[in-house]
């Protein structure tokens, strides 16, 4: 029994999603208003204490952070591997799960939030806000999420979130001068995990960073062609999202060409 805690828009959601499409596992889902603030309340703090999608529950064992649950999932069904056998190129897998932990995410949280959602969060009383920036259980992801409901693009967030992702497809792009894939010759745990992520690059505006690069467009068609993709992102697009992204999208796209001009 598979159950799955998560947000229909979600990044990290989407890369689970990925893996259990990729796997061809049922599941049972059980989805969250992370703007409503249904990830910080007590019945589900119990099962994640950071207050972040998804959770995975395998037959009653509580599992989270989407890169640990992605290779959960993977150890425990290992008949359709997501991870190289080699093992230098199951390192580079890791390596970039790694930096999509450790500045990325938080990266596209700020860009997402300055551009898009804080316009959701700004139609909330004052009390009601404060009482939703209060419920945040980590400091650093409170302020950044404060400065970017307040200040928006203006935010001095905004700029070096933005870069990071430039120097993000930089990377991606030397990579694929090696392989067609992250790790190397095969699709694996990296490419699910950065898929939504390019799908939020687009819905955000923010594809001038890497339509200029053909490889990087060349493997981003490769994710969007898998099966995987329609059935754990696509079928999940929620409309009300994606017209608040499309309202933006122009000025963003504005705005990053005047940070990222040389």
């Amino acid at each position: 029994m598979i159950e799955l805690y998560h947000n229909d828009m979600s990044v990290c959601a989407a890369k689970v999603r990925i893996v259990l499409a990729e796997k061809g596992l049922e599941w049972k889902g059980h989805t969250l208003n992370l703007r409503a603030g249904d990830a910080l309340k007590p019945e589900y703090l119990r099962l994640n204490p950071n207050g972040v999608v998804p959770t995975l529950v395998h037959d009653g064992r509580v599992v989270i952070e989407s890169t640990v649950i992605c290779e959960y999932l993977d150890d425990v069904w290992p008949e359709t591997p997501l991870r190289p056998r080699d093992p230098y190129a199951r390192t580079r897998m890791r390596l970039w799960t790694k930096q999509l932990d450790e500045g990325v995410h938080a990266a596209t949280g700020t860009l997402s939030t300055c551009i898009a959602f804080r316009h959701q969060h700004l139609k909330k009383s004052p009390d009601e806000l404060k009482r939703y920036f209060d419920s945040i259980p980590q400091p650093d992801r409170r302020e950044r999420l404060q400065k970017a409901v307040e200040f928006g693009m203006d935010s001095p967030t905004f700029a070096p979130a933005l870069r990071r992702f430039d120097r993000l497809i930089a990377d991606i792009d030397r990579i694929l001068t090696e392989g067609d894939w992250l790790a190397g010759d095969s699709f694996s745990l990296a490419d699910a995990a950065y898929t939504p992520y390019m799908v939020r690059l687009e819905h955000l505006g923010l594809d001038d960073t890497f339509k200029s690069r053909p490889r990087v467009v060349a493997w981003r068609d490769k994710l969007f062609a898998r099966p995987s993709f329609k059935t754990a992102i696509a079928d999940w697009f929620n409309a009300g999202i994606l017209a608040v992204f499309e309202a933006e999208r122009e000025s963003a796209r504005e705005k990053a060409v005047r940070i990222l001009k040389p």
